[in-house]
């Protein structure tokens, strides 16, 4: 067996830089089996899956003990690995499967100018995400699923997108030659619809919301053949997300912050990055775990409204609007999962205006010079609103994300305008 190879590579050793890498190269993986996140039904975990029978999202289980008997951190941060894949002994995807787009490890970066503006005295730091392929947050799940797809042998793939989950799935696809077929809200940011067009995905324009575009794509999976990569409806996207909660680990030293503010819609790095920090907790890696903040927009609520009312479940939110296309997701299928870690977080979800989104993400930029992307703004927002409610402290520790590139949405119009064959009137500048 594989684990006795291991086994014997580790006895009589103290676990050295190249016995790590032999292991990290072994094609191999800790997986024991995918669970229904709600019932915990057991899954075999080598063959195909959308939801559990019940219509829940499915989840995928390691061999913990294993892998504690195996790796230390130590280990982690001496390896020459990087990106993602650095944690493949808790992602689910044998080497020779790992379809990447050389993913990296995403930079802290520190808001000291707006800090002071706001008088925070805490440490206010950005995970920017935007340096990943197809500069969004987006690739680490579609990076997983496209990797599971080709391990498991599947040929065409459909996903109902509000931009850049289309990207992704678009570009790793392409990588892998899978086919891809994406559907998007017709009101979808034009450079998003064309940028997946150009990545060699079948893009539709649909006149309704994504989740409208979701129920085409499953009621289309008998006739087209297609596997429905929809967020949460398979189980791998959440493990890809999951790896921003390991690196977030490994970057603070394995002393996570006070507290992590997410853009939530679909939610998977939410439950993905609680998942990560309850598996590091087993490994006995962390001691202490963060706050989870759900933040959404006023104008597309179903998670704030539904945990706000103490309920497990969201109802669908009518007529949902927000320049923050990412997060305009009017019902999740992980709802539950969301709530159940904001609640076991003793974290909460909280509401921002579209008003307050531009602003702030123009007062960053021009602060500290982040171009945020609208839902990345969010978070500052509805930071800001916290700390005036006091639900965060103006000392703690304090992490946002940024989940895609600025550059990836509309901007302000530029109409100053000089005329080189007239006198410059330099009294106003």
């Amino acid at each position: 067996m594989l684990y006795v190879y291991i086994e014997k590579l580790l006895i009589g050793s103290n676990f050295n830089q190249d016995n790590y890498d032999q292991i990290m190269d072994l094609n191999q993986t800790f997986v024991s089996h995918l669970s229904c996140s709600l019932t915990g039904e057991k899954y075999d975990a080598s063959k195909i899956h959308n939801l559990s029978k019940i219509g829940k999202p499915l989840l995928v289980n390691y061999h913990l003990d294993q892998i504690k008997e195996r790796i230390t951190k130590p280990e982690i941060s001496q390896t020459n690995l990087n990106g993602l894949w650095k944690y493949s002994f808790l992602l689910p995807v044998e080497k020779e499967n790992r379809v990447s787009l050389n993913e990296v490890l995403t930079p802290l970066v520190t808001l000291n100018n707006v800090k002071k503006k706001i008088d925070f005295s805490g440490d206010l730091i950005v995970k920017d995400e935007s340096y990943l392929p197809t500069a969004s947050f987006k690739a680490r799940g579609l990076c997983l699923a496209v990797s599971m797809a080709k391990q498991l042998g599947i040929k065409h793939m459909a996903i109902p997108t509000n931009g850049n989950a289309g990207a992704a799935l678009a570009a790793y696809c392409a990588r892998a030659n899978i086919k891809c077929t994406v559907f998007c809200p017709e009101d979808t940011p034009e450079i998003n619809v064309r940028e997946i067009n150009a990545l060699g995905a079948d893009t539709y324009l649909v006149n309704g919301f994504i989740n409208e575009c979701g129920k085409i794509v499953f009621e289309g999976k008998e006739e087209t053949g297609w596997f429905d990569v929809s967020t949460l409806k398979e189980p791998y996207r959440i493990e890809g997300k999951k790896t921003m909660g390991l690196e977030l680990a490994e970057q603070f030293n394995w002393k996570l912050p006070d507290v992590i503010f997410y853009p939530t819609g679909g939610g998977t790095g939410l439950i993905g990055m609680w998942k990560a920090f309850n598996e590091l907790e087993e490994l006995g890696w962390i001691s202490k775990k963060p706050r989870m903040v759900a933040v959404q927009s006023d104008g597309c609520a179903p998670i704030f409204k539904a945990w706000k009312e103490n309920k497990e479940f969201a109802n669908l939110w009518e007529n949902p609007k927000t320049v923050a296309s990412g997060i305009r997701v009017p019902i999740a299928v992980g709802d539950f999962l969301i709530i159940r870690a904001l609640n076991e977080s003793n974290g909460f979800s909280i509401t921002v205006s579209d008003e307050e989104i531009l602003n702030d993400r123009d007062f960053i930029s021009k602060q500290d010079g982040l171009l945020m992307c609208p839902e990345g703004a969010a978070t500052f927002s509805a930071l800001k609103k916290s700390l005036k409610q006091g639900l965060v402290s103006n000392n703690e520790k304090v992490v946002l994300f940024n989940c895609a590139s600025g550059l990836k949405y509309p901007l302000s119009d530029v109409n100053s305008y000089i005329d080189k064959n007239k006198k410059v009137d330099y009294s106003k500048f």
